[in-house]
């Protein structure tokens, strides 16, 4: 008989160190890594069961970092044989990115791991783990990367979670950050996890940075392509392959798509309208105090010395 993963783990789960925030939301602090209480008891269960399949690729990210749009590109990149980014029936033309890529917590979470068994390889899943959570057959597994400056990513979630009806303030959620407190906190080891892991593994994990993407998504395209062992052809370039992705995949477009106009995902039944707001740079200058923006600038700065990973503002 199949034990559900709140069950299996429920004596684990009430043993670690908690704290609540918020809206009453529990977070519990897993392996050194602040978590929600409800996804603790998926992660446990994704450790002990996921099997990974030569030639999975596994996306990653902290939240409001670049997750849809690196989906959307990885996504089109690597099905553009059967499904030409012109193609008026591609996936991406229909769907919510997050529907085409699934996110590995919320399927174990909710006893749905056997949808991951059913997609066919190549499997292209997610995940906002940290490096150090994952389960150890992925090890040898292709890994995306991308993060985004910790003061955009703040602003972001912020409307994130006030946009879905769960109602922080912009301080409250700037101190869960600063504090490393915040749902798969803290921010700089989450970051650092997969910088080093890019450093010694540089064929294994591809590190990508949100702001660098915007400058030249063309050449992000074919950054992936290549890492990902499917580089674009000549005749791919000539035809404009990898512009015709970005263009399918640009926020613009995206936000145009009925598949995100409508309809929900995730735990919290976030609406796929929510995951369009800006995406721009700098927005934080809008929103946060100049004391806060040196208080956020100079915590990371701290965390990440030695390291070689720096956030320009």
């Amino acid at each position: 008989m199949l034990i559900a993963p709140p069950d299996e783990s429920a004596d684990i789960v009430s043993s670690l160190p908690s704290n609540t925030t918020g809206p009453n939301i529990e977070l519990r602090q897993y392996q050194g890594v602040w978590m929600l209480g409800t996804v603790v008891p998926g992660l446990i269960s994704l450790q002990r069961r996921f099997r990974s399949r030569p030639g999975d690729v596994l996306l990653a990210s902290p939240v409001k970092s670049g997750t849809t749009w690196i989906k959307s590109l990885t996504f089109a990149t690597m099905a553009r044989s059967s499904y030409p980014p012109s193609a008026a029936d591609h996936p991406l033309r229909r769907l919510n990115p997050h529907e085409c890529v699934p996110y590995m917590e919320d399927l174990f979470v909710h006893g749905h791991e056997a949808k991951l068994e059913a997609l066919p390889s190549p499997r292209l899943m997610h995940t906002h783990l940290h490096y150090s959570l994952l389960p150890r057959s992925l090890a040898n597994c292709k890994t995306v990367f991308v993060c985004r400056e910790p003061k955009d990513m703040i602003v972001s979630l912020w409307h994130f979670l006030n946009r879905a009806g769960v109602n922080f303030s912009l301080s409250e959620v700037f101190e869960l950050i600063c504090d490393g407190k915040n749902p798969n906190g803290p921010f700089w080891e989450h970051v650092l996890g997969y910088w080093s892991a890019s450093k010694a593994r540089p064929d294994g994990v591809l590190f990508l940075r949100y702001e660098k993407m915007l400058v030249d998504p063309v050449s992000t395209v074919r950054e992936l392509a290549r890492f990902l062992g499917v580089p674009f052809s000549a005749a791919e370039e000539a035809a404009g392959l990898p512009m015709e992705i970005c263009e399918l995949c640009s926020f613009d477009t995206m936000r145009g798509l009925q598949g995100n106009k409508i309809g929900s995902t995730g735990e919290f039944n976030f609406a796929h309208q929510s995951y369009f707001r800006k995406g721009i740079v700098g927005d934080w200058v809008n929103h946060m105090t100049p004391k806060m923006a040196r208080r956020i600038d100079t915590t990371v700065e701290e965390m990440l010395r030695g390291s070689g990973l720096t956030f320009m503002s």
